[in-house]
């Protein structure tokens, strides 16, 4: 077995290092880099059709500089995970990874991690956690920004397939379709969050302290944070217009998550790209 050194981590972090080399190991490879040599490079992107795909890495031995700009970001130590973001979102790096020292990894690249979660689905319970509390601070910092004014385009992406929804339209049932006319709140900012919500018809806006964030459609997600978390909500939804949503309760959260990897690469992969666009407004 690997050995590797436990990551210090604040307390309290959700990360769990054990959980984490379990399902790298599961699923991933082994690779080595030298001294000085670059992992992945800033602004790179893998073609959807390309052979070589964007991975996420786990650091067994070494330490590695992740750069923007020519500027150093962060070190990242044994036991830490670098890389996911673009390899779940699928979008140009943010940053390179240098290797500060020799040093070893796994690697997992998004067919190899959708295997992994197959046998290791609470890992992405664990991800969801260590990424909506960077999330939470980064929306921390946008509130204290000055000049906001309260515009936000309108989110195009689906975060799950067509056919996945449809598969969840079916399983949760009539009773997990609720409907919002246009004007009324659908969750407020500072409540304790019991649901999340899939949009299937309709369009929404996401609020805090009263100024518009973001503006979502078909196919998105909202309300996750604080279903994941057992947190109090962080912002407030409204319908923009007639919406109909899939709300979707903790247990039936968990379950999906356990039996449906599609489900948890998918909700991961939206959060991972909220985290990366909330940060780019700081």
């Amino acid at each position: 077995m690997e050995q590797t050194e436990q990551p210090k981590a604040a307390g309290g972090s959700p990360y769990d290092v054990t959980v984490a080399l379990e399902f790298f190991k599961s699923a991933g490879e082994i690779d080595s880099f030298q001294a000085g040599g670059t992992i992945f490079s800033e602004n790179e992107k893998v073609g959807r059709f390309s052979l070589k795909r964007t991975k996420m890495y786990l650091l067994l031995e070494g330490q590695v500089n992740l750069v923007a700009n020519g500027r150093f970001l962060d070190m990242v130590g044994p036991g830490e995970i670098f890389g996911e973001m673009a390899s779940l979102s699928q979008t140009a790096r943010s940053a390179s990874a240098m290797a500060r020292s020799a040093c070893r990894v796994i690697s997992l690249d998004d067919k190899q991690f959708l295997a992994a979660l197959q046998t290791k689905p609470e890992f992405a319970l664990m991800m969801m956690s260590v990424i909506i509390s960077r999330l939470r601070k980064s929306l921390a910092q946008v509130k204290q920004q000055n000049g906001e004014d309260g515009e936000a385009a309108c989110a195009e992406s689906r975060v799950f397939e067509r056919k996945l929804l449809n598969e969840l339209v079916q399983e949760l049932g009539d009773e997990a379709r609720m409907r919002y006319e246009k004007g009324r709140v659908i969750m407020q900012e500072g409540q304790v969050g019991v649901l999340m919500y899939i949009v299937l018809e309709g369009k929404a806006s996401i609020s805090m302290q009263g100024k518009v964030i973001e503006k979502i459609g078909p196919g998105a997600v909202f309300g996750e944070m604080a279903l994941v978390e057992k947190a109090p909500r962080l912002a407030s939804a409204l319908a923009d217009t007639d919406c109909s949503l899939l709300a979707i309760n903790r247990n039936a959260f968990l379950d999906l998550v356990k039996t449906k990897p599609q489900f948890g690469m998918s909700l991961l992969s939206a959060i991972g790209e909220r985290a990366r666009t909330t940060t780019t407004r700081i």
